[in-house]
C-alpha cells in the first residue's frame, strides 16, 4: 500500500513537467544523444512547444545518428532545476538562460561553453545589433538570444489628429506635442512608476540620445561614471517633463497594468513600453478594433545636439539558450542550438507572435502591419542598450529604481539622483 501511495504521489506531482517520448527509448548502437532542457510545456505554451518539436524533428531527420531528448518544464521549476543541476555539474547539453546578471554565476562556475565559434562561423549577421553582447561576460559570449523586445513610445493616432498633432521625431518636438496636450487638458504620457523599471526606460532613452549608446553602459561596467554630465543632464529632462505635467496623475502610485489601462481606454494620448505588448495593439480580441486602428508608434526623439541616433532602441533580448561546457557531446550541441536558433528566428514570428533576436526577412509575411514595421525597424537598429535593472547586480539595481522613484517624484536633484548611484557602484568595485 505504501509503495502504491508512492507511485501515484510521484505521479501528481509532475505538474506541468513534461518529457518527450524518446526520453524514455533505449538509443540505437553508436547514436549520439543531445539532452535539451527547455520551459515551454504544451498545456501552457503550446506554441511555443510546437516550434520547438518541429525544429527538432527537422534537426534529427538532417543528422542521422543524433537524437534530442527533450525535458520540459514550467518558467519557475525550470529555474529551480538548473540551480539544481547546476550544483552537481550535471547541466543538460543544453538549455535556456537569461542575460545579464542570470548568466554570471554559471560563467563563473565554469558551467557555461561560450558560444563566439558558433556565431563566426554560422551566425555572423544573424543577430539585431546588441542582442548578444548582452549574453557576453568578460568579452565572451555564452548565450544566444532568442527573443527580443525594444521600447518604442506608443500613440493614439485619433487623439493627436483632432489637435492636429504629428509623430514627434526630435526631443523639440516632443515637448511641444506634451505642451500641446496639457493645454487641452489631455493627458500626454500614462506611466506606472510604482514599478520604476518602466520609469526607468525613460531615463535610459534620454541617458542615449544625449551622450550616446555608450554613457549609460560605461558608468554601470565601471569603464565611466554615473556622474557624467551628460547622465545629469538626462535626469535633469526628466524632471522638465513632470514639471510640464507630461505625466498622468497618481504615476509613482500606479502599476504598469494600471497605467496601461489608461491607454487602452483612451484617457492618455502616449505610452512607452516594450512590444511584448504587441498583441494588446494588433490582436487582443477584448480591445475594440477601433482603438487597435487609432495606435501607431515612433522611434524615441533624438535630441538635438546629442550622440544618439534614432535607430538605437533601449530594450533586452528574452530567453536565450546555452551549451554545457561538460557536455560530452558540445560539438554536436553547438551544432544543434545554431540550427534552432536559425529556424526560431524563422518561425517564431508568424506561428507565436513572438519577435525574434535575429533579423528577420518580412516580405511575405503575413502578419499585422504594426509587427512588419517593428520588424522592419530592427533590421536597420544600430544599437540595442540592455535595461539598466538588467545590467546591475541585485543590490545596485535596487538602489537604481528607488532613485528613478524619487527623480520622477521631485525628491532629488539630478545631481543626488547620479551620485547615489555612482555610490552603489563604487561600492561594488
Amino acid at each position: 500500500m505504501l509503495l502504491i501511495v508512492m507511485v501515484l504521489t510521484l505521479t501528481a506531482c509532475g505538474g506541468e513537467d513534461e518529457t518527450s517520448s524518446s526520453e524514455n527509448e533505449s538509443n540505437n548502437e553508436g547514436e549520439k544523444t543531445i539532452e535539451l532542457m527547455h520551459l515551454w510545456p504544451e498545456g501552457s505554451s503550446k506554441q511555443h512547444n510546437e516550434i520547438v518539436q518541429a525544429i527538432v524533428d527537422e534537426f534529427e531527420e538532417n543528422n542521422e545518428g543524433i537524437k534530442v531528448e527533450m525535458e520540459i518544464l514550467g518558467n519557475e521549476q525550470y529555474k529551480e532545476k538548473l540551480k539544481v543541476l547546476s550544483a552537481s555539474n550535471e547541466l543538460p547539453d543544453v538549455g535556456m538562460t537569461w542575460a545579464g546578471g542570470f548568466i554570471e554565476p554559471y560563467v563563473s562556475g565554469d558551467m557555461f561553453a561560450s558560444l563566439d565559434d558558433v556565431i563566426d562561423e554560422e551566425l555572423s549577421d544573424a543577430f539585431v545589433p546588441g542582442t548578444t553582447e548582452a549574453y557576453a561576460v568578460d568579452g565572451k559570449t555564452y548565450g544566444l538570444p532568442l527573443e527580443l523586445n525594444i521600447t518604442p513610445v506608443y500613440y493614439n493616432k485619433a487623439i493627436f489628429d483632432q489637435y492636429d498633432l504629428e509623430a514627434p521625431q526630435t526631443w523639440d518636438e516632443m515637448k511641444d506635442v506634451v505642451q500641446t496636450l496639457v493645454d487641452n487638458d489631455v493627458t500626454p504620457i500614462t506611466l506606472g512608476n510604482k514599478d520604476a523599471w518602466t520609469g526607468s526606460m525613460w531615463y535610459m532613452y534620454l541617458a542615449d540620445r544625449i551622450g550616446g549608446p555608450e554613457v549609460l553602459n560605461n558608468a554601470i561596467n565601471r569603464s565611466g561614471s554615473f556622474e557624467d554630465p551628460k547622465l545629469i543632464e538626462a535626469a535633469g529632462e526628466i524632471q522638465e517633463l513632470v514639471d510640464m505635467g507630461a505625466f498622468i496623475n497618481g504615476y509613482n502610485g500606479l502599476g504598469n497594468d494600471e497605467a496601461k489601462g489608461y491607454f487602452i481606454n483612451e484617457q492618455a494620448a502616449m505610452y512607452l513600453m516594450a512590444t511584448w505588448d504587441l498583441p494588446e495593439w494588433t490582436t487582443n480580441e477584448d480591445n475594440p478594433q477601433a482603438f487597435k486602428d487609432s495606435v501607431g508608434y515612433f522611434k524615441f526623439p533624438t535630441v538635438e545636439g546629442g550622440e544618439g541616433e534614432l535607430n538605437s532602441y533601449v530594450g533586452g533580448p528574452g530567453v536565450g539558450m546555452f551549451v554545457a561546457e561538460n557536455s560530452p557531446v558540445k560539438e554536436e550541441a553547438k551544432e544543434f542550438v545554431a540550427f534552432f536558433v536559425e529556424k526560431w528566428g524563422e518561425r517564431s514570428v508568424t506561428d507565436a507572435g513572438v519577435i525574434p533576436a535575429t533579423k528577420v526577412d518580412t516580405a511575405g509575411i503575413e502578419l499585422p502591419e504594426m509587427y512588419i514595421q517593428i520588424l522592419d525597424d530592427l533590421n536597420e537598429a544600430t544599437n540595442l542598450t540592455l535595461y539598466a535593472d538588467v545590467q546591475m547586480s541585485a543590490d545596485v539595481a535596487n538602489v537604481h529604481l528607488d532613485m528613478i522613484q524619487a527623480l520622477f517624484g521631485g525628491e532629488v536633484t539630478p545631481e543626488q539622483f547620479t551620485k547615489e548611484q555612482e555610490e552603489a557602484l563604487a561600492a561594488e568595485e
